[in-house]
């Protein structure tokens, strides 16, 4: 699973690099992985300081810092 986890960190820093910020739910729709997956990659992404992560009217939007 932490291999999983890497890969897909890596594919959300490539996708977010070539399409700009994205809302979280597009991320889920858009890679095809689980949403499970994705979302602690995400946090790993989070936790190494990669990315923003902005909440509004309920809509998460992740950024490449």
């Amino acid at each position: 699973m932490p291999e999983r986890i890497g890969l897909t960190a890596g594919n959300i820093w490539r996708y977010l690099s070539a399409n700009g910020s994205s809302s979280v739910a597009k991320l889920v729709r858009e890679l095809e992985e689980e949403e499970k997956v994705i979302q602690r990659s995400i946090g790993w992404l989070a936790q190494e300081d990669k990315i923003t992560l902005t909440v509004q009217d309920r809509v998460e939007t992740i950024a490449l810092k």
